[in-house]
């Protein structure tokens, strides 16, 4: 990060700052001001503006909303843990925007848009805590560029998110932020180092987010949560202001849950910066507006190479892999050429290309050296106060012992990059491809406390080449998987433009189950039960889904006529084949049981199954052990 000056400030008072709500959905509907028959959930920017702009709703409005789910899943209900602080002047903020726009002033597209941002942003109203205890009460003196021209823009900070502790890792822990969790799967990681970003907009608790990327820290989150996700050429956008990593391989970018919601944000972010000199490199290379790349039939005559040497072959690889094969044919279908690139492998491109190692200890220095309100001065500091978490303890030990970056192995892995980058333009022009096409991340989010591998970051991180993220689909445990394009540098439109033309022809994107509307909940919805019965056996069954927390309640009537011969009831799913009829126990819901009925929560995969009609009950006998009773579900 380029050293802007920095102002001094007084340390503000934060606990306020720093307070979010906690317990269930309030009860009666939204509260706080905010229009009880607006819903933001899943709400695009652009929705929100006509809405702001025929007054169905105002910036107060709208802030009280977001709040309001905040409120409801943050801390209650699935506990994503996704917002570190809220900022305590957005309604202030938001009455002013509502003022200026009464008075005919509207700043653009984003005017009155709540929006967060990762808490490695600088902003001088809030801490900027980088997830980490040592800077729990580091307000800084003035905001990073990118959230100052937010703020122009006209965009509310809502509040800053959670994060893997300074950003190194991807799964998102932290020593003051804690766990987040995935609303796709409150069990699951919610991926990183932007994870918090990526559940806060996964969750709608804003329009959208911003994060950084050093190595997959914006796509990873967005592949984790079904949504759209950019790293930009290096230089695109301003690291000023930005709590460092790797400053030669960080960048700061938006995460949404539409191409165009990216565009937004893009227009508003990008583009040269006197405080960052790398971003010289993007003029004449920012257009007016990215909006202009939004074409549906983007994909008609595009040439896309798919890698396979970015899957996991085998068994754990298979979920993602299935999912990106269907991609492309879908892309396929939508009007691209598809080739297989079968001797490329990036792993030999970027093995030695890395310097996070090098740079971590002195760039982050430099960064708490130019920020007075930071309680610690240094990495050191960190570790001898103990002021992090045990997750990092090892990596911050290497990070120590690094004693100076201008090194003969430092410099020639930046020289590594040059070539890296080279190479992937030339066989781009030499297979005239517009992208490369390949998973985000090889593996679905894991269980939390498990390591996350398979990530795809290095060859757009390494290269500084962009490399967009869009939802590609669910795989079979129901978490979603996101598909990666990659291109030459400054390529940005064509890669919306493919992205765009790609999510419009699929439509992949689906709201988390776990966080749903407040302003309409989903009512309980009657599973469609097929009975099949032996002869001379009348079976009526019931199955009732709250889709909010998955669970099942059912009754099975009728079986006290077979009482003596019941085995088993249990819960099957059949394969995935078209003519697969029959599948493995599950689980069993009752045992010699005369009558049946109780609740279950459904698994990922089972809810997955549900989806495509793939599951069943089996009343097991001794008179018919595959099954005197079969009842298929399926949603309505």
């Amino acid at each position: 990060m380029s050293q802007h000056a920095r102002r001094a400030g007084t340390v503000l008072a934060v606990l306020s700052g720093l307070a979010i709500g906690c317990g269930a959905p309030p009860a009666g509907g939204p509260a706080g001001g905010a229009q009880a028959d607006f819903d933001v959930a899943e709400k695009s920017v652009r929705e929100l503006g006509a809405a702001l702009a025929d007054g169905t709703v105002t910036a107060v409005g709208l802030v009280a909303a977001y709040l309001d789910r905040i409120e409801a899943f943050d801390q209650r209900g699935p506990a994503l843990n996704a917002m570190i602080a809220v900022n305590p002047r957005a309604a202030e903020v938001a009455a002013e925007l509502d003022a200026e726009r009464a008075a005919g002033n509207v700043r653009g597209p984003l005017h009155g848009i709540p929006v967060v941002v990762k808490d490695n942003y600088d902003t001088a109203d809030m801490p900027t805590t980088a997830g980490t205890l040592g800077l729990a009460t580091s307000v800084p003196p003035d905001d990073s560029t990118q959230v100052r021209r937010l703020r122009e823009a006209g965009a509310i900070i809502l509040g800053k998110t959670n994060m893997h502790e300074l950003a190194r890792g991807i799964t998102t822990v932290a020593s003051f932020g804690g766990q987040t969790r995935n609303p796709y799967d409150p069990t699951r990681n919610p991926g990183g180092s932007s994870g918090g970003t990526g559940a806060a907009v996964g969750a709608s608790f804003g329009a959208f987010g911003m994060g950084s990327d050093t190595c997959g820290s914006i796509r990873i989150p967005s592949a984790h949560h079904a949504l759209a996700g950019l790293r930009g050429t290096r230089g695109l956008a301003s690291g000023d202001g930005i709590v460092p990593l790797s400053l030669t391989q960080d960048i700061g970018g938006p995460l949404a849950r539409t191409v165009r919601d990216l565009a937004y944000a893009l227009d508003a972010t990008v583009g040269p910066d006197p405080a960052d000199e790398t971003t010289r490199l993007s003029e004449g290379n920012v257009p007016d507006t990215y909006l202009t790349a939004l074409n549906r039939e983007g994909l008609s005559g595009a040439r896309l190479g798919l890698v396979p040497a970015m899957f996991d072959e085998g068994d754990a690889g298979r979920p993602v892999r299935e999912v990106i094969e269907r991609a492309a044919e879908d892309m396929e279908r939508l009007g691209a050429t598809v080739v297989e690139l079968e001797d490329l492998d990036p792993s030999e491109l970027t093995g030695d290309a890395s310097v996070i190692g090098q740079e971590f200890p002195f760039h982050l220095d430099a960064y708490l050296e130019a920020t007075p309100g930071a309680h610690v001065r240094s990495l050191a500091d960190f570790v001898s106060a103990g002021l992090y978490h045990g997750i990092l303890e090892g990596g911050l030990a290497r990070s120590l012992e690094v004693e100076e970056l201008d090194t003969e192995d430092y410099r020639a892995r930046l020289a590594r990059r040059d070539e890296i980058r080279a190479a992937v333009t030339a066989l781009l022009d030499d297979q005239e491809l517009d992208a490369l096409l390949y998973p985000t991340i090889r593996r679905t989010a894991r269980p939390i406390g498990q390591p996350q591998p398979g990530s795809n970051c290095a060859l757009s991180a390494t290269s500084g080449l962009p490399a967009v993220t869009v939802p590609a689909g669910f795989a079979d445990d129901d978490m979603p998987v996101g598909l990666e394009l990659l291109g030459r540098a400054w390529a940005e439109p064509r890669l919306l433009e493919l992205a765009y033309a790609y999510e419009q022809g699929t439509r992949h994107r689906r709201a988390p189950d776990f966080t749903p509307g407040l302003v309409t909940p989903p009512a309980p919805v009657p599973l469609v039960a097929s009975v099949q019965a032996d002869p001379g056996l009348r079976v009526d069954a019931s199955f009732v889904l709250s889709p909010a927390t998955r669970t099942v309640r059912y009754q099975i009537m009728g079986t006290e006529a077979i009482a003596d011969q019941v085995l088993l009831v249990a819960l099957h799913r059949r394969g995935p084949e078209d003519d697969a009829e029959n599948g493995p126990v599950l689980r069993y819901l009752s045992r010699r049981a005369p009558s049946v009925n109780g609740s279950i929560d459904l698994t990922g995969p089972e809810m997955h199954a549900l989806r495509q009609g793939r599951l069943y009950v089996a009343v097991h006998t001794t008179e018919n052990l595959a099954g005197a009773v079969r009842i298929d579900l399926a949603l309505p």
